[in-house]
């Protein structure tokens, strides 16, 4: 039986809550960005690298990055867990959950730093 413990929430209904609020975020930061580009039909590397040198915009950033790492780690896990079950897999189907979980913790956290490096970077 596959518990909680490997989840983002305390419960599915906390889960379904930070998947609703985190699409909201990376929608609104799409938003933002998309009426940017719309508005700025011309635009040059300096209105660019002005429009997110703007600490707003930065902060706006990262919380779309965590938004995306924390949208798709819930996602992730609930098709990790659906799928990589012993009824499907047998007997390793625990150790092929828990890789496959790793991985995907380990390349979402690399995804992050480095996302927040390139927003934050010179």
């Amino acid at each position: 039986m596959v518990t909680a413990v490997t989840n983002l929430g305390r419960s599915g209904l906390y889960d379904w809550v930070v998947q609703r609020v985190t699409a909201v975020i990376m929608l609104a930061w799409f938003i933002c960005v998309g009426g940017f580009i719309l508005a700025n039909p011309d635009m040059d590397y300096q209105q660019w690298r002005g429009f997110f040198d703007h600490t707003a915009m930065r902060v706006f950033s990262v919380a779309a990055i965590l938004s995306i790492a924390m949208h798709a780690w819930i996602g992730l896990w609930c098709v990790v867990t659906d799928y990589l079950t012993p009824r499907l897999l047998g007997p390793s189907a625990n150790l092929l959950r828990g890789l496959a979980s790793a991985f995907c913790a380990v390349t979402l956290f690399t995804y992050v730093v480095w996302g927040i490096q390139i927003v934050w970077g010179a």
